[in-house]
This record gives C-alpha cells, structure tokens and sequence, in this order.
C-alpha cells in the first residue's frame, strides 16, 4: 500500500498523526459507504462520507456524517450559520476540492472549507473517512481528525 500513498495519508504524516490505511476492492465508479463499511468489515457508525454544499450566502460547507445517515439540510445549515444550505452538483466537486465523488475526504482539500462533522463521531474509539481517492479509506482517532480540519461538530443528520 505505501506506494499507492495519497495526498490525504501525506497530509497525515506532516501534522504527525497516526492512521490506518485501508484499502477496498472497486470498480471505476464510487462504492456506496454503506458497501464500504461492509467490504472492510466497519461499523459502519464508524465510517463517515465527506459531503460539500453551497450556503445561501454562496460559502461552501463541508458535511461529514455517518455513511448509514442522511445530512438534514436544516440541520446542517444552522450548523453552518446559513439561512439554508444545498448540496453541490457532483460535477463542481472535482474543481471545487479537488476529488471525485466517492473519493471526498475532509483532509487535503484544494481549500479549508468550514467543517462539520456530526456529533456522533464522539462515540467512536476510531473514525473512518476517504483517504481521497476510490478504494482507499484512513481510520484515525476522531479528535485528531476534527483538529486538523478544525471542524465543529453538531447534530445534522436526520432522526
């Protein structure tokens, strides 16, 4: 795996923190996360999906939730300090942040966007999110991970 190291597990090392890399079985197009957890034998709890959205105020926000949840955008924009938030169009992700659908993580982005992760990555000893590219995913302490993207975390999945 070390030579299939990405930007994301770089970023990792420079700040000194400790990960697991894993890797998953895939195909060109995204796995689900539900699929992710499941081909890495995860709680899915555990493993989180990056999602980006657009605030009313034309900022972009990043949502980092359970792969099993859905984002509640009411939720998530008062997280944000937004009127309203929406989901960005898959084709401005790449340019946005510079990774694929399926592929997002809140490490590396081409810019710090404000993030945030929901609360119940408190409850879990390890977190895991997209090492940024397909079939590639870091497990780390969730406190580590919050620091480095210096996110906030809230309720913002739904019930």
């Amino acid at each position: 795996m070390a030579s299939d190291k990405t930007n994301v597990m770089r970023v990792l090392e420079q700040h000194k923190i400790t990960y697991k890399p894993h890797e998953y079985p895939h195909g060109k197009d995204a796995v689900d996360g539900v699929s992710v957890a499941e081909l890495l034998g995860q709680n899915p709890d555990q493993v989180f999906k990056t999602l980006v959205a657009r605030g009313k105020s034309g900022g972009f926000h990043v949502f980092v939730i359970p792969v099993a949840k859905e984002l509640d955008l009411k939720k998530a924009a008062k997280a944000a300090g937004e009127k309203s938030v929406e989901m960005v169009h898959v084709k401005e992700l790449l340019g946005l942040t510079g990774y694929v659908r399926g592929g997002c993580s809140p490490v590396g982005m081409k810019k710090a966007f404000p993030t945030v992760f929901d609360e119940s990555v408190n409850n879990v000893p390890t977190v895991m999110v997209s090492a940024g590219k397909i079939g590639f995913q870091i497990e780390c302490a969730p406190a580590d991970l919050i620091k480095l993207v210096r996110a906030t975390t809230a309720h913002i999945t739904t019930d």
